[in-house]
């Protein structure tokens, strides 16, 4: 289940702020937003009396009304809670009853230990065999599988984390950048995606508050042309002398 929050984490992101949703509503299109966002986002479109999906672009010609997606509010919840997780406050796996912080985390046992566990899992494992580092939660998502290493390097050619012996192997010559700068790079792409969604957008809604303009102007000179026809059918005839 860590996982799978992990792979699909973008799934759970809002598209306007850029992180984890917060009270997510689901739009009639289908796409979620925090709701704060959305309602600060559609109150900006009031006065021009069309909403739209940052997204997608679909607009409404009327608000919709949205509520809280419950279902998509617990599962977020429990990704918050991964994501908040810091080295500090990683708990032993082997504790029982209260946890204590954990100090280090083993790669190859993939368990974290408190300090008396720790010296214990030395003792069975003399001779510094197992890899270890300092706690870290959710160790299956951060560890290679094939190497039993930190996931620290980014390859953009297959765009995934890596270990440094994978990209001494089959990611060999591949493009590749540290994972924090992966991250930063993903989070760029997302605010340029943003922002040329707001620009079609606005376009679009140009074009479309010329199009009102210009059925309005023929409805007026409609009216005006039936108003002249109806003047002029009532005119009297001339008198007779």
């Amino acid at each position: 289940m860590a996982a799978g929050f992990s792979e699909d984490q973008d799934l759970f992101m809002c598209s306007v702020c850029l992180d984890l949703l917060k009270d997510p509503v689901t739009l009639p299109c289908g796409h979620s937003y925090c709701m704060i966002c959305i309602k600060n986002s559609w109150d900006a479109e009031d006065q021009k009396g069309v909403y739209s999906c940052p997204q997608c672009r679909e607009t409404f010609t009327s608000r919709p009304v949205v509520k809280k997606n419950t279902v998509m509010t617990d599962i977020i919840e429990n990704l918050r809670k991964m994501k908040l997780r810091t080295a500090g406050d990683v708990e032993c796996d082997v504790c029982t009853g209260r946890k204590v912080k954990a100090v280090k985390s083993c790669l190859v046992c993939l368990v974290s230990y408190c300090e008396t566990h720790f010296k214990v899992h030395n003792e069975v494992n003399p001779g510094g065999k197992h890899k270890v580092t300092d706690a870290t939660g959710h160790l299956e998502e951060k560890i290679c599988s094939q190497h039993h290493k930190l996931l620290e390097v980014f390859c953009r050619t297959d765009q995934k984390c890596v270990c440094l012996m994978c990209v001494m192997d089959e990611h060999k010559n591949h493009d590749s950048v540290s994972a924090a700068a992966g991250r930063s790079e993903k989070q760029e792409q997302l605010v340029e995606t943003r922002r040329r969604s707001h620009q079609r957008l606005e376009k679009r809604e140009e074009e479309l508050q010329k199009l009102r303009e210009a059925v309005e102007t023929l409805k007026v000179r409609s009216e005006m042309r039936r108003r002249d026809i109806s003047g002029l059918g009532q005119v009297s005839p001339p008198v007779s002398q």
